[in-house]
């Protein structure tokens, strides 16, 4: 039987989610928007950073530690994508589908050949868990604020500045002497760092890693930005800084995850979800278009 109260206890972990996704979905900020690229390596470093929490978390290391290193293996993910692309002269989206292949036996090795790996919640040391919701609402929004306000300072530093000048239009950043291969890849690498990370945060907190934990990451990323950036122009109608249109990619995120959970309190088949996220996305990429024609 549905309840009120069982969508509102429900409410607290979606919240929790749709923070952890929504810095997933700041990581695909930065290739989707920066640097004007479609990245699909995001499915496979979100799992990459998973599987080297989880195997790290296993061994002793620190949590703090091993979402570091999720960080750092996001990175080197995204780096080979922008090598590829940069170097080979391969289409972004296509570098990135390779990159995703290949991370796919990688991961798999690094769970040491194992589809899901779990780790004991009782036993292991946690920056969160899915038992302290409360706890990772709060860790979660920290690192948020946290990472919006060091892309904040960094997108400002002569280098940020290089990177969105190379997004804005690669002829300009050409003429002002930038080195746009090599922004392309530092921000390949930004991207999927943040992606790694945030992989690293969901093994922590749902409590293992599993070989397919990033398959429509990339959806849900952009779903979030889509989101977060429609509720931006009802908000600010103006425009907003640069700072707001990332803590809106965060709104999106949590957005986008209170729907699945109404969604799935509606107890329509989970089977169905990818549809109503296509439906969720469409609205919100209409609702501009709407605004424009009854201007």
């Amino acid at each position: 039987m549905i309840s009120i109260s069982s969508l509102i206890n429900r409410l607290p972990g979606g919240i929790a989610q749709g923070l952890i996704w929504g810095i997933m979905a700041l990581g695909v900020y930065i290739t989707f928007r920066v640097l004007k690229e479609s990245d699909l390596t995001v499915d496979g470093s979100f799992a990459t950073g998973g599987a080297t929490t989880v195997m790290l978390l296993q061994a002793g290391v620190n949590p703090f530690v091993s979402l570091l290193v999720a960080f750092f293996a996001g990175t080197v993910a995204g780096i080979t994508t922008g090598l590829i692309h940069t170097k080979l002269k391969i289409p972004a989206i296509l570098s990135g589908i390779l990159v995703q292949l290949a991370l796919f036996p990688i991961n798999l090795h690094i769970m040491n050949m194992a589809a899901n790996v779990a780790i004991n919640l009782d036993k292991t040391n946690l920056l969160i868990s899915i038992r302290k919701v409360p706890l990772t609402i709060l860790v979660c929004g920290i690192l948020t604020i946290v990472l919006i306000a060091v892309m904040y300072w960094y997108f400002g530093t002569e280098q940020g500045c290089a990177l969105r000048a190379t997004g804005n239009s690669n002829h300009m950043a050409l003429a002002q002497g930038i080195n746009i291969d090599t922004m392309k890849i530092i921000g390949f690498g930004l991207g999927n760092g943040l992606v790694g990370l945030a992989g690293g945060i969901l093994s922590q907190y749902q409590g293992y890693a599993d070989i397919n934990m990033g398959r429509g990451a990339i959806v849900i990323g952009l779903a979030a930005i889509i989101i977060g950036e429609a509720l931006s122009e009802v908000v600010f109608k103006k425009g907003c800084s640069f700072y707001m249109r990332l803590a809106f990619v965060i709104a999106g995120g949590i957005i986008y995850y209170a729907a699945m959970i109404l969604i799935l309190w509606l107890r329509i088949d989970s089977n169905d979800l990818k549809l109503f996220t296509a439906l969720i996305v469409m609205i919100f990429l209409a609702i501009p278009n709407f605004k424009k024609g009854r201007n």
